[in-house]
């Protein structure tokens, strides 16, 4: 059983800085690729980022160079370094996990966590 617990949202000023965390269980982690999705009411949900079993990353254009993802593969978990939070990234953000291979599309993911809510006050 794959379990996938998100934590670390909140409440922000524009500006504002939060770290999501994801815990993720079972024991081929480090094989896994893990992404970082966001949703709004009525909206798709749309990627942020993702990291590759090997450390590759990559960033949805709206978030680069503002949002880290980093993965500790002793503690099953990855990191969301979200800095210089806008208003528009307030979201319900969601981690997943990728058996093989990591990608940008949600479909490609079959676990995934309960989601934590981020908000950010102008």
């Amino acid at each position: 059983q794959v379990q996938l617990v998100e934590s670390g949202g909140g409440l922000v000023q524009a500006g504002g800085s939060l770290r999501l965390s994801c815990a993720a269980s079972g024991r081929t982690f480090s094989l896994s690729g893990m992404g970082w999705f966001r949703q709004t009411p009525g909206k798709e949900r749309e990627f942020v980022a993702r990291i590759s079993s090997g450390g590759s990353v990559n960033y949805a254009d709206s978030v680069k160079g503002r949002f880290t993802i980093s993965r500790d593969n002793d503690k099953n978990t990855v990191y969301l370094q979200m800095n210089s939070l806008k208003p528009e990234d307030t979201a319900v953000y969601y981690c997943a996990r990728q058996p093989y291979g990591s990608t940008s599309v949600a479909r490609d993911y079959p676990y995934w966590g309960q989601g934590t809510q981020v908000t950010v006050s102008q």
